[in-house]
């Protein structure tokens, strides 16, 4: 298959990276969009997969088990992307000394509030200074693993917790910050948006999306 491809069936049949038996709910977008993105990459592939805490965290890592056939990294909520950077730069440290011979590729996993709130910083900085990775924000549109608090990332006018509809407020005020327009603001290669929602066939261009920024 060469790189202007892209074959769903071929892509759907790999083996997947994430194990059964994690503890994430039935149709859980999250496992979704996880199996997704890994299955992008291609068999031979090697892969470190990094993980801010969250519900995807919390329901498929539990010291010293994880459902990740590759080498994971579990992360505090605000470090995603500074982690993932590090150990990117020191594989292509050692990969220069001769020490590291696989290719290897970085992905990081983060929720709404760990990338569009509380991981901002480091993303940025790891944006900023054009490290080779992946980021995948899996947006829930709040921070639905400590009771659907409001995000940045929730829409105007939403009902959480902390902006409830009712007679003295119309939900969140504020408008959902665009982290597509952010990122593209530091020049990097590639920013992609997707949804899994509908169709089955609606999950095409999420496939694409994932195999270009892997390519980039």
């Amino acid at each position: 298959m060469d790189k202007t491809t892209f074959d769903f069936k071929e892509i759907q049949g790999r083996e997947d990276r994430l194990a059964p038996g994690y503890r994430l709910c039935a149709g859980c977008g999250a496992t979704i969009a996880v199996r997704n993105v890994l299955k992008a990459l291609h068999p031979g592939d090697h892969a470190v997969v990094g993980n801010a805490t969250g519900c995807l965290e919390v329901s498929s890592y539990t010291y010293p088990y994880t459902a990740y056939e590759d080498s994971y990294i579990h992360t505090a909520f605000e470090n995603a992307g500074a982690t993932l950077s590090g150990v990117e730069t020191a594989y292509r440290v050692l990969r220069k000394k001769g020490k590291v011979g696989a290719d290897y590729k970085f992905i990081t996993f983060g929720g709404d509030g760990g990338t569009y709130d509380i991981g901002l910083q480091s993303l940025s900085g790891a944006m900023e200074r054009g490290h080779d990775m992946v980021y995948v924000c899996y947006d829930n549109g709040a921070y639905m693993n400590t009771g659907i608090q409001r995000s940045s990332a929730t829409p105007e006018f939403a009902d959480t917790t902390t902006t409830p509809v009712g007679k003295v407020s119309t939900g969140k005020p504020q408008s959902r910050k665009d982290l597509a327009a952010v990122m593209a603001a530091h020049h990097i290669p590639y920013v992609g948006q997707t949804t899994f929602i509908g169709r089955i066939s609606t999950q095409r261009p999420s496939g694409r999306s994932i195999r270009k920024g892997r390519r980039f």
